[in-house]
């Protein structure tokens, strides 16, 4: 009973965790009128993108809009940031199509409810730490591909012409560049090309004005009156439909859950980078008074339910967005509930003007998101990255080509997998070891008193051990990248007396390292070395003491906090040998 209560206070707590408190829910009072604009801005730039996205998912224009209604309200209401918008988004798209060619739409909405459940885990699990770990160039990297990919999914909609089979956007657009110029249509790329480049332009000249919304409007106005040839969006309900769980079935869970994860971990990762950056937009706008930051566990909270509540209604697989995101702190938002109001905006114009979006032409929305493409790829950040290192360009490049070629998770882990040999090159190019005096200078200069009375013992006993004795110091990490360039460095001396390996700049050791530090150690005591270790640190026993490196040594007295312990035992070992150095002198200088 007790371990019952124990579990039961423990999820308590961690609902308590994630939960909206009062303090969270207080805060949409902050500025009420400034949210209400800010919110009606950003229905007004999130329209078109949730049509468009919800077409290009294959899960059709409704899906789009309630993903955006159901996921933007609840991920508004449960999630860790005050300024964040969810809705469906490009790179979610990316995913989820591949999952309509193979399971259906039915399919994409249990892979949405089976995300949801994740990400709830996830956040109590309290894993929104573990997500900032992601290089920058990975993240670059997959938002460069995954612009490509968007722009390439909007090539049989600018075209006119159906789209063509296949999983592959590069394909897809190939096939369908093939249709086109066997049968052309230029009104529909006309107006593809027209409504991407007002959003292009307008967006330098005006970034304020929604220019999106402008240009769909004027092209179905002019689609309509010169009755041009182009496919719309066609029939839309009137409203969301009735919440359902017949998409449902139990025994497809198995074949739907890795695709599941593939969504939640991308939820995860766009979710907490928008809320970072509407962070530090926030910092300079109108929500910097508040000086809040995001909570990425309650984040994760929020993205779950809207994940899971949303395909109840026919919607998608939602994520915090970064366009929205960023219109939203622009226009002012002081709090989530900016977020809130745009749910409301859409919702209204879901049950108000279905007929009126009915009539809008696929075209101008694949200008859209043609625009929106090019606008994800910032050059600025791009040209740093490269002139930062080879290694950082590589990254970059080869998870933009992965995310082209595959898909956005097998990008992610190829350059997450890329990331971490450079990085353990540069851990291996950092280590080193290097042969270091025993003493430091004696008082008064090198050259005082030299030859004679005590200066000259000194420099005496010092030739001694020069001669007998050889010190190394190794800096940096001890581990499998690095370790096998120490022994050849250790053993490559010719043969001495007493060897003093001075570990107190060592950063961290694992058992690679540790084994060759024994291997090293056995090889100089088969030439007949003495070897003593010097101020090793106490977190590094662990590893040495599990291979048994330490256990002779520590048995014979060979390790010391200190140099000038393991000096004074060499200095005894050489008179024990008969090597008779002058009278000892109190060691000055020594280092750990």
């Amino acid at each position: 009973m007790s371990t019952a209560r124990a579990g039961l206070a423990g999820v308590r707590a961690g609902l308590a965790g994630v939960l909206p408190d009062r303090r969270i829910l207080a805060g949409m009072g902050r500025s009420p009128r400034t949210d209400l604009l800010a919110g009606l801005t950003v229905a007004v730039v999130a329209l078109p993108l949730a049509l468009g996205f919800g077409i290009s998912s294959g899960a059709g224009a409704a899906a789009g809009l309630a993903t955006a209604v159901v996921a933007g309200a609840l991920a508004a209401v449960f999630g860790g940031s005050n300024l964040q918008v969810s809705g469906p988004t490009g790179a979610m798209t990316v995913v989820l199509v591949p999952i309509v060619h193979r399971y259906g739409v039915d399919g994409v909405l249990t892979v949405g409810l089976l995300a949801g459940v994740v990400l709830v885990v996830l956040a109590l699990a309290r894993a929104g730490r573990w997500m900032a770990y992601v290089p920058v160039p990975v993240v670059e990297g997959f938002t460069v591909g995954i612009a490509g990919v968007i722009a390439l999914q909007q090539v049989p909609g600018a075209l006119g012409v159906p789209g063509p089979a296949g999983d592959n956007p590069a394909v897809v657009a190939v096939r369908a560049v093939g249709a086109f110029l066997a049968a052309p249509h230029p009104a529909a790329l006309g107006l593809a090309l027209g409504v991407a480049a007002v959003m292009l332009i307008g967006a330098r000249l005006r970034p304020a004005v929604p220019f999106s919304l402008l240009a769909v409007v004027a092209a179905t106005l002019l689609a309509r009156a010169a009755d041009l040839p182009v496919a719309t969006i066609g029939h839309l309900p009137a409203g969301l439909p009735a919440p359902s769980l017949d998409f449902f079935e139990a025994a497809d869970v198995p074949a739907l859950l890795p695709p599941a994860l593939a969504v939640a971990a991308l939820a995860a990762l766009e979710s907490l980078m928008s809320a970072t950056a509407a962070d530090a937009m926030g910092a300079k706008g109108a929500a910097a008074a508040a000086g809040e930051r995001h909570d990425s566990d309650r984040e994760l909270f929020g993205q779950g339910v809207a994940n899971l509540v949303a395909p109840l209604f026919g919607g998608i697989a939602a994520t915090g967005a970064i366009a929205r995101t960023a219109v939203n702190v622009r226009s002012g938002a002081a709090s989530r509930l900016a977020a809130l109001v745009h749910a409301a905006v859409l919702a209204a114009i879901v049950y108000a003007a279905a007929p009126l979006v009915a009539g809008i032409p696929l075209a101008a929305l694949a200008g859209v998101l043609i625009a929106t493409a090019v606008r994800m790829v910032e050059v600025g950040p791009l040209r740093a990255l490269a002139r930062s290192g080879r290694g950082a360009a590589a990254v970059l490049v080869l998870t933009a080509a992965a995310t082209l070629a595959f898909d956005l998770v097998t990008a992610v882990a190829v350059g997450l997998l890329l990331s971490g040999v450079l990085a353990l090159a540069e851990v291996a190019r950092a280590a080193r070891v290097e042969q270091v005096p025993l003493h430091g200078e004696p008082p008064g200069g090198a050259a005082a008193g030299a030859g004679t009375g005590r200066d000259g013992e000194r420099d005496g006993e010092r030739a001694l051990l020069a001669e007998h004795v050889v010190a190394y110091r190794i800096d940096g990490p001890l581990l499998f990248a690095a370790a096998h360039r120490f022994r050849p460095a250790l053993t490559g001396a010719g043969r001495v007396r007493v060897a003093i390996l001075r570990m107190s700049r060592v950063s961290a050791i694992d058992a690679s390292g540790a084994v060759v530090l024994g291997d090293t150690i056995a090889e100089l005591e088969r030439r007949g070395t003495l070897v003593l270790l010097s101020g090793l640190r106490a977190e590094h026993h662990r590893p040495l003491d599990a291979l048994g490196v330490l256990d002779r040594l520590r048995e014979q007295g060979r390790v010391f906090g200190s140099t000038p312990e393991a000096v004074a035992c060499a200095r005894r070992h050489l008179d024990a040998e008969g090597l008779r150095s002058p009278a000892p002198t109190a060691d000055r200088g020594g280092v750990r």
